[in-house]
């Protein structure tokens, strides 16, 4: 007998079909991606594929976190690191995070007195929004699913102020180094870290986590302006290989939180594959799962509700998406889901 993934997957199969128009074709063809990418720009952007596209060639600004279990006050990390010839201008939309508007040729971002000692982590602003959205209590038991190299992870501790209890989860054995290491020295210290495959857990830990974070393995089809090789990386059939993962990914996430907890899935993709129609999978085959909308106020569009020949559920709306034309950021995808109790 199929599983329900595996119905949701054949019911799917054409997402990972594509014909490509000759507009696509040309598009593809100036901005040095895929055929198939430049249609499912044209999909789902409309008359802003090119725009999109254009931006995807033009430099992001780099940004770093303040992290305060290390510093009592932001504002003193600003100052020593401007006396060392930096820039900062704090993010608008997202507390703690600032932009590196001018950097000196020495020392570089990561080789400061500052970053060594763990006072900050140099991370994206969009990247801290599943996080902020996740809005870790002190007294919760929270599960990272994907947590290295733990700038979410140490984020999560930091609005815990260290307090409760994070589960990080980590397969690879060379990633979970990278975690160890920089929750040590970000002085990380309410959290456990475990090498091991999240299928492996979930019986272990069902249903008893009040949070769980999510950020999937993905294409990374939002970080085309940090990665022009991304232009041509992914094929369909690796689009359709992520997408298996994350249906399993998200299914074993909502069996281990808890009645009434909240559960936030992130991609760094702006595929449509990857993120509503993964979230709404979830929709179609769990009665007590509501989509929340996201609290903070970003500069994103909201999620799709149609793709294709698909409708989508209307709860997706409350999903977030960022766009390098839009926010000046990497892509990003960000959804809150609230089980019930």
């Amino acid at each position: 007998m199929e599983s329900s993934i595996d119905e949701y997957i054949k019911k799917h199969a054409d997402l990972f079909v594509h014909s490509p128009t000759a507009r696509a074709l040309k598009l593809a063809e100036k901005y040095k991606v895929l055929g198939y990418m430049a249609q499912r720009y044209l999909d789902f952007l409309k008359d802003e594929a090119e725009e999109f596209l254009r931006s995807c060639s033009l430099p992001l600004r780099r940004a770093i976190r303040c992290n305060t279990l290390k510093l009592d006050s932001c504002e003193r990390l600003v100052r020593s690191l401007e006396l060392k010839g930096f820039k900062l201008e704090p993010v608008k939309w997202i507390k703690y995070f600032y932009w590196v508007n001018r950097a000196p040729s020495s020392p570089t971002l990561g080789s400061t007195f500052e970053y060594l000692s763990g006072q900050y982590y140099i991370q994206s602003p969009v990247s801290g929004v599943p996080v902020v959205e996740l809005n870790p209590n002190p007294s919760d038991t929270v599960l990272d699913m994907a947590a290295a190299p733990g700038g979410k992870t140490s984020f999560i501790a930091q609005l815990m102020r260290n307090q409760g209890l994070i589960v990080a989860v980590e397969s690879s054995r060379d990633r979970t180094k990278s975690l160890m290491s920089n929750l040590s020295r970000l002085g990380v210290a309410n959290t456990l870290i475990l090498r091991q495959r999240v299928e492996k857990l979930v019986n272990i830990f069902f249903e008893r986590f009040d949070r769980v974070l999510l950020d999937s393995p993905c294409s990374g089809e939002g970080l085309l302006p940090l990665d022009p090789a991304r232009r041509t990386k992914t094929s369909p059939e690796d689009l359709l290989r992520f997408f298996e993962t994350q249906l399993v990914l998200i299914d074993d996430a909502y069996k281990m939180v808890r009645p009434g907890g909240l559960l936030v899935y992130s991609t760094c993709s702006i595929a449509p594959e990857e993120n509503e129609f993964v979230v709404e999978y979830l929709l179609e085959n769990y009665d007590d799962v509501k989509v929340e909308k996201i609290s903070g106020s970003y500069p994103v569009e909201e999620g799709l509700t149609e793709y294709r020949k698909y409708i989508l559920s209307e709860e997706l709306r409350h999903c977030i998406r960022f766009y390098p034309h839009k926010s000046g950021t990497e892509g990003f995808f960000v959804c809150k889901l609230r089980r019930g109790n």
